[in-house]
């Protein structure tokens, strides 16, 4: 299916730059008569975890028999992954109209994620959304979603990403990202970096805001024997909880969301503990260690990790699979830290094909081949995605993993390529 003319329309407004500030999205909201005050909002901010940790949240509150938005980004394959409402992604017919309407009264100098952040209340307040999980696109304070008004907000871990728009250090980016917390409102946070604690706490001290700290305030914990959670907050404690995602990463994102869930009983959106239960288990987050059984048997790991803290999750959750051989499908973008990504992936595989994603900022396969090789592994360039996941199948006996990972366009395109559907990728 082409993508429609106003969609193109939007999608063109990907490259007119990242413009931080809230000037222009709350006066195209206030223009539309602000549907962002028709729901509650909790936003989640972070470098890694913040999508499978708002798609944690989201089920449980659906479980819990609330109204949920989900907008999140970047999409896999289709726009309307961005926006869900209880786990359904949103109708290409309707949203295409809605579109219209907003393009109809846009400026030239909205930016792409700040229309498609008004896009996102405009379908929650449509669908009469009681609660929205919001995901920032890469800020805090100076991201489009900090212009809808927080109860809560979740802070996963912080590390250096998109340094040229947030900060070069720990502290800058930290500052940028907790000061979308509302003041006087919870903030829930995963374990810190002290550079970066010390700035939540300083925030928090100075704005009324009280901070949930994961191992300090809450926790959760794997029981080795049959893989199930126990956590233990502030105010009750859960055991025999399963989780849909794969990853042992999953454990501390999942930590997040029961935290959350607890401070919203609070303020009016009381969750009990057969929602947790629930939540946790009907979970989807496709694309985020998501394993997929090949037509020709070839098991095919799906992960989106893009920069260095991302790769060293993946690689730590690649132990679990033993001594299985393990091929890297590798796509990255030149704007990411190659080495950074390369150190903790290559030591888990044995052989890597590079491949150069549908996109202007896609590294080229053969440079990437090239650092692969020269850090000492075997790595072939193919000449694109479809051609790539070929020669992996091609190189993988059985019981061999493929892992796809480096990049989520490429995690897309792979997605789209399997489904046999076109991949509406961009950036933003």
């Amino acid at each position: 299916m082409p993508v429609s003319q106003h969609l193109a329309q939007l999608f063109g407004r990907r490259r007119f730059n990242i413009k931080p500030g809230l000037e222009r999205i709350t006066a195209l909201l206030e223009r539309h008569g602000h549907p962002e005050r028709s729901f509650a909002a909790v936003h989640i901010v972070g470098t890694n975890g913040k999508g499978s940790t708002a798609a944690f949240l989201a089920s449980i509150l659906e479980q819990a028999g609330f109204t949920t938005g989900l907008f999140t980004s970047p999409h896999l394959v289709s726009y309307t992954e961005r926006f869900r409402v209880n786990g359904v992604d949103s109708s290409p017919e309707q949203l295409e109209l809605l579109i219209q309407e907003l393009l109809a009264q846009a400026t030239p100098d909205e930016t792409f994620f700040e229309l498609t952040t008004a896009l996102a209340c405009h379908w929650f307040a449509q669908n009469r959304v009681q609660i929205a999980v919001l995901e920032a696109g890469m800020g805090g304070r100076s991201d489009a979603t900090a212009a809808v008004p927080g109860m809560a907000t979740i802070i996963t871990p912080i590390a250096l990403d998109h340094c040229q728009w947030l900060g070069t250090d720990l502290q800058t980016i930290a500052a940028e990202k907790v000061g979308i917390a509302v003041p006087g409102t919870p903030i829930i946070s995963a374990a810190q970096a002290p550079a970066v604690l010390n700035v939540l706490e300083d925030y928090c001290q100075k704005n009324g805001n009280r901070l949930f700290l994961a191992e300090r305030d809450f926790k959760a914990t794997r029981n080795v024997t049959d893989g199930s959670l126990t956590y233990q907050g502030p105010a009750e404690t859960v055991s025999g909880l399963f989780l849909s995602l794969n990853g042992s990463y999953q454990t501390g994102n999942a930590s997040l969301a029961l935290a959350a869930a607890e401070q919203l009983a609070s303020l009016g959106f009381p969750v009990s503990t057969l929602a947790l239960r629930q939540g946790l288990a009907s979970t989807r987050w496709p694309g985020r260690m998501e394993l997929i059984r090949l037509p020709d048997g070839s098991d095919l790991l799906l992960d989106g990790a893009h920069n260095p803290a991302g790769a060293q999750a993946l690689a730590d959750a690649l132990s679990a699979y033993g001594t299985r051989k393990k091929i890297l499908l590798l796509g990255m973008m030149e704007d990411k830290d190659l080495q950074g990504v390369l150190q903790p992936l290559l030591q888990q595989v044995q052989q890597v094909i590079t491949v150069s994603p549908s996109q202007e900022r896609a590294i080229p396969a053969e440079s990437l081949a090239g650092s692969c090789r020269t850090a000492g592994v075997m790595a072939t360039a193919a000449d694109s995605v479809a051609a790539g996941l070929k020669a992996a199948q091609a190189a993988a006996k059985p019981g061999d993993l493929i892992i796809a990972a480096g990049s989520l366009f490429l995690v897309g395109e792979l997605k789209a390529l399997l489904a046999g559907i076109p991949c509406e990728a961009v950036r933003g």
